[in-house]
């Protein structure tokens, strides 16, 4: 084998890319903001195919801008441990690492409920910037007082996100929207179903409740079914709760998930999906298509999202104005889990 000065040269990279040597050592030292995206990805690819990365990780650690994106998930007790087998979860970060790769930086991936964790990676890989997925306002602002790190928040859900930049979606028009489809398929009797009636999952079920009382539907809470977070308390919860859930044509659920779940349970006990009860959810996540019947919900652009946050990463870091809070639509996905129960002359 070869010596490694001899294996890793700049001057071996920049002639088969047909580069210059300056430009493989910007790429190196992150001096690009004068060198095309295309070709500092390019760089670094060759740079990983001739095992450069520990030389370049020592240079990259070594630089004010480290040009990695921390990606950091909260490892809430409602994941059981397993947070990257969620969905939702594993879409967005997917997303992210795509984003992320093609704007010319590195993610670097973390699950922790520990803001200390978070402070001390921010520190130890001296990041370029974070993502922050499933804390609440308190955590920003207590992250924003122990370091000065840009950071992007998915549904941040703040009062006054001065600090820190949040991208969110509009849960409200979600739950709107789902509300009007389902009283005009026919339903008057619509059940929601969510793990907590905070944040996202509160601001879904207002807006269901508004489209019902736009359309003369009385509206009160007893068509909302507060679950537990744990998946084997939540099926007892479910059993008990039948001859409630029984009295409803359909089911509005929090995500896609809990809706997948949902409709899994009543096919078990005997309850026909969409023919008894209709059942829809929120996200769009990829599983939506897989299951049978296919999952009516309502779609969030999640790859909008990541390119959302990357854009306001990118300006903080560039010192370019950028908006810090950021509401991307929604929109319904029609497929097979709810039923037209409207009656025909």
């Amino acid at each position: 084998m070869k010596p490694e000065m001899e294996r890793v040269r700049i001057v071996d990279i920049a002639e088969e890319l047909g580069v210059s040597t300056a430009t493989v050592s910007n790429v190196i030292h992150g001096k690009t903001k004068k060198i095309s995206d295309r070709t500092v990805h390019k760089v670094q690819q060759l740079l990983e195919e001739r095992q450069y990365i520990p030389s370049m990780a020592g240079i990259l650690l070594a630089q004010n801008d480290s040009r990695i994106i921390c990606v950091v998930v909260n490892d809430h007790e409602k994941y059981e441990k397993r947070v990257f087998q969620d969905a939702f979860v594993t879409a967005s970060v997917d997303y992210l690492a795509e984003v992320i790769e093609q704007t010319g930086f590195f993610m670097m991936l973390k699950k922790t409920g520990n803001l200390q964790d978070i402070v001390r990676y921010a520190s130890m890989w001296n990041v370029a910037g974070l993502v922050l997925i499933g804390f609440c306002e308190q955590d920003y602002e207590t992250l924003r007082d122990r370091m000065h790190v840009p950071f992007v928040v998915y549904d941040g859900f703040a009062k006054a996100r001065e600090r820190y930049a949040d991208i969110s979606i509009d849960h409200f028009s979600g739950g709107y929207q789902m509300g009007n489809y389902l009283v005009c398929m026919g339903h008057t009797k619509i059940l929601f179903v969510a793990d907590n009636d905070i944040s996202m999952d509160h601001e879904r079920y207002l807006g269901l409740q508004q489209a019902m009382k736009e359309n003369g539907i009385e509206a009160d809470e007893d068509n909302r079914l507060i679950v537990p977070m744990q998946k084997e308390e939540r099926m007892s919860f479910y059993r008990k709760a039948l001859p409630k859930i029984k009295k409803y044509t359909a089911a509005f659920c929090a995500s896609d998930v809990y809706a997948i779940e949902f409709m899994n349970f009543l096919m078990d006990n005997g309850i026909k999906v969409p023919e008894q009860i209709s059942v829809a959810g929120f996200d769009d996540i990829p599983e939506s298509i897989i299951v049978r019947p296919q999952l009516t919900t309502v779609h969030q652009d999640m790859k909008l999202r990541a390119e959302k946050t990357m854009e306001i990463l990118t300006a903080w870091r560039d010192g370019t104005p950028f908006e810090k809070n950021t509401v991307l639509p929604v929109r319904i996905v029609e497929r097979d889990s709810v039923k037209n129960i409207q009656k025909r002359p």
